[in-house]
């Protein structure tokens, strides 16, 4: 049976062999193959994307719930294992969409029997859900297709997405204590300048103290929030939905993604997140027997950093050319670790470049695991001179005033 037989429409912009810029949109049955198709013809893929249909399933899915990366580790384990107990894919897929309390995964279920049942292929009803099965999923299902051994390549992007909710898990569980922190001090900070700040300033200003640039700084404040409270908290939304809105913005995310890499701690962290995702990522595809040129592809699109993006296309690039693989890698130390590029060359020499990759991938998770588990120690000693600091300006700055109402009174 083909694989992707149903061909989609892409707009897409390239640079053509006199240089020139050109837009336009085709058809194709994925992205992968189109930029292949392009490059073919001697023009250079600059973007392309999907042009989504508007009515379509894809689109209303949306309003359903959301189908959360757990959920979707438990599909695809549970799926495998009764593939090899030796179920039908449509009587497994009827068993799991009875079992799914979610909504949006029953629709997705339901959807995907109806491909089947039709003679389509599980991949090529994975593809009309993109939200759902992104990044590895469908080409490594059309793999394990072609090869007869679908159990075993679910059961391998099962690993991979435990892997990937493992790290992201870590990262928030280490980032909880801090932001909760945070957000106290902010909360206790408003009440202070609402309700306690007022008071004293009353008591400051019956006696006539003398007060200094700090407290009239803190009286500033407390009466700019406590005049203007719900003004504030309009306020806090607008700086929160800015930043957020503003990171979208493709040249803002550049430079924010390329701040967090410097980052001391958390820099280090960001990029072996990177490095392991990219290595897993590769390994799984090239095991699957995906070739390299749509492996890396499919793992530009895995990545969340703007700078890993633009690398993992350069790589497509050199490749294509006949490049080898690593050297894009080495190329580039600020980004992967010199020990990436040095096992790739070794994967390459010896032809066991999936295992070479496989064992980067290890090797950064345990790294992330055990950096991971000591950045609340490391943070706590930061957090605690910053809380001292500003309790200590705020007693200093109410403090003075009241030696100064002392003196006037003896």
């Amino acid at each position: 049976m083909p694989f992707l037989t149903n061909r989609m429409k892409f707009k897409y912009k390239i640079q053509s062999k006199n240089n020139e810029i050109i837009e336009g949109v085709a058809e194709s049955p994925d992205k992968f193959t189109l930029a292949r198709e392009l490059r073919e013809k001697g023009e250079k893929p600059i973007f392309i994307e999907e042009l989504k249909n508007k009515t379509g399933f894809s689109m209303r899915i949306n309003f359903f719930d959301r189908i959360s990366l757990s959920q979707k580790i438990m599909f695809t384990n549970n799926l495998s294992g009764m593939l090899s107990a030796g179920l039908s894919l449509d009587r497994a897929l009827s068993i799991l969409e009875k079992q799914s309390t979610n909504s949006a995964l029953n629709n997705v279920l339901s959807k995907l029997r109806e491909d089947i049942n039709k003679g389509n292929s599980l991949s090529e009803g994975m593809k009309k859900f993109p939200k759902v099965f992104s990044g590895v999923f469908v080409p490594m299902v059309h793999s394990g297709e072609e090869s007869g051994n679908l159990p075993k390549i679910l059961m391998e992007i099962g690993l991979n997405l435990k892997k990937s909710y493992d790290l992201k898990k870590k990262i928030k569980g280490a980032m909880t204590y801090p932001t909760i922190i945070l957000v106290a001090m902010l909360g206790i900070g408003t009440f202070m300048m609402i309700y306690v700040v007022p008071t004293l300033t009353k008591t400051f200003k019956d006696v006539g103290a003398d007060l200094p640039g700090s407290t009239k700084f803190i009286i500033w404040l407390s009466d700019t929030i406590s005049q203007n409270i719900l003004l504030f908290i309009i306020f806090l939304f607008i700086v929160i939905f800015g930043f957020i809105f503003l990171s979208k913005i493709k040249i803002v995310r550049r430079y924010l993604d390329l701040f967090i890499l410097y980052i001391p701690i958390i820099g280090k962290i960001v990029k072996e997140v990177n490095t392991a995702r990219t290595a897993r990522t590769l390994s799984s595809l090239l095991l699957s027997g995906v070739n390299i040129s749509n492996a890396l592809s499919i793992t530009e699109d895995v990545l969340q950093n703007v700078h890993y993006k633009e690398l993992i296309h350069g790589s497509i690039v050199s490749v294509e050319k006949g490049t080898v693989l690593s050297a894009s890698f080495k190329e580039n130390p600020f980004l992967y670790p010199v020990m990436m590029g040095e096992m790739i060359e070794v994967g390459e020499e010896t032809g066991n470049l999936s295992q070479m990759l496989l064992d980067v991938a290890n090797f950064y998770e345990t790294e992330v695991d055990n950096k991971t588990k000591d950045l609340s120690t490391i943070i706590e000693p930061i957090l605690m001179v910053f809380i001292g600091g500003a309790v200590g300006f705020f007693a200093v700055s109410m403090i003075t005033p009241m030696y100064s109402m002392m003196d006037n009174i003896k």
